[in-house]
């Protein structure tokens, strides 16, 4: 029993850790910590076995808060995206306008006027009074997050469809725009300040 849980032990935490990592939405992220659970529960029974009571009250521990996890994801914020869909499945069949997520726009691919992918959506920014999008940040190069830039774009630059965003620009329009600091996002975009100065 304990040479099983020896391999189930590491092997579960492992593939957990990889599906949580990626943010794949909440139905995996909710599995990640099913396995996550069984992991634990697996280090549980080497601990017990070996006489490491570290090993068992760590891991013991740690199921409960994985099971936390799967509450979490797997209920309610499974229940949130889910919600969420159907409102935006309901409104592309209604004579309303057609809605979707504001939580959706991150990862969103961003295309420029030729119809060329040139990053993906970060974050919107929304001002407080109105409510309105003020930027969006885009995410641009960079495999994994690794050497990546980040640009803020003005919502007035920006169509903003079910499944993309469409800058009204080309390519090079976009890479003209200064890359942000990490961490240090300006309080309007560059294009809206250098206006204001003028």
């Amino acid at each position: 029993m304990e040479d099983v849980a020896g391999w189930i032990a590491p092997t579960a935490t492992m593939i957990a850790a990889m599906m949580t990592a990626v943010n794949l939405g909440a139905r995996v992220t909710g599995w990640g910590f099913v396995v996550f659970t069984i992991g634990s529960i697996a280090w549980s029974v080497v601990g017990l076995s070996s006489g490491q009571t570290n090993l068992l009250a760590t891991n013991g521990f740690l199921t409960l808060v994985n099971l936390i996890g799967v509450w979490r994801w797997l209920g309610k914020q499974r229940a949130y995206e889910d919600g969420g869909k159907s409102a935006t499945e309901a409104s592309r069949r209604s004579a309303y306008p057609t809605l979707f997520t504001a939580t959706g726009i991150a990862g969103m691919p961003v295309v420029d006027a030729g119809g060329e992918t040139v990053g993906k959506a970060v974050e919107a920014l929304v001002t407080c009074e109105s409510g309105n999008v003020s930027y969006v940040v885009v995410a641009s190069s960079g495999l994994g997050g690794i050497g990546e830039e980040l640009r803020a774009v003005n919502r007035a630059q920006i169509d903003f469809a079910c499944d993309r965003l469409n800058l009204r620009h080309p390519r090079a329009w976009f890479e003209s725009l200064p890359p942000l600091a990490e961490g240090d996002w300006p309080a309007a975009p560059a294009e809206l300040t250098r206006s204001d100065a003028r």
